[in-house]
């Protein structure tokens, strides 16, 4: 993991993005995506499921994720099952990934690492 980016990346806040802004270059993905192992990039999106002992811990922890997602105004899409949240994020309006999803994507690092879920 690449603790420099990952404190840069949970020092920013997401921005809005106007339509037509580029999305990020392949190699700039790999860069952000160091910061953040435990995502991956699948069909230009970025994705990540966790594990939680109980639906309900689920159900908890996607709510901590919807909080932190308002407060950066960019918002995951979510499915929760039993014992599992998974995420994917991307940005609509560049039809791809920005660094914003790398934002929030690191900061919900930093809170599930501090969760007991």
């Amino acid at each position: 993991m690449n603790k420099e980016i990952e404190s840069m990346l949970i020092g920013k806040r997401c921005v809005p993005l106007a339509t037509g802004t580029p999305a990020l270059d392949s190699a700039e993905v790999s860069r952000l995506l160091s910061a953040i192992p435990e995502w991956k990039v699948v069909d230009n999106v970025l994705t990540r499921e966790y594990v939680t002992q109980t639906y309900m811990d689920g159900v908890k922890w996607f709510a901590l994720i919807a909080s932190m997602a308002e407060q950066d105004d960019h918002h995951p899409d979510a499915y929760i099952t039993w014992c599992r949240v998974k995420l994917t994020l991307w940005t609509h309006t560049v039809g791809g990934l920005s660094e914003n999803d790398f934002i929030l994507a690191a900061k919900l690092e930093r809170a599930w690492k501090g969760l007991s879920v």
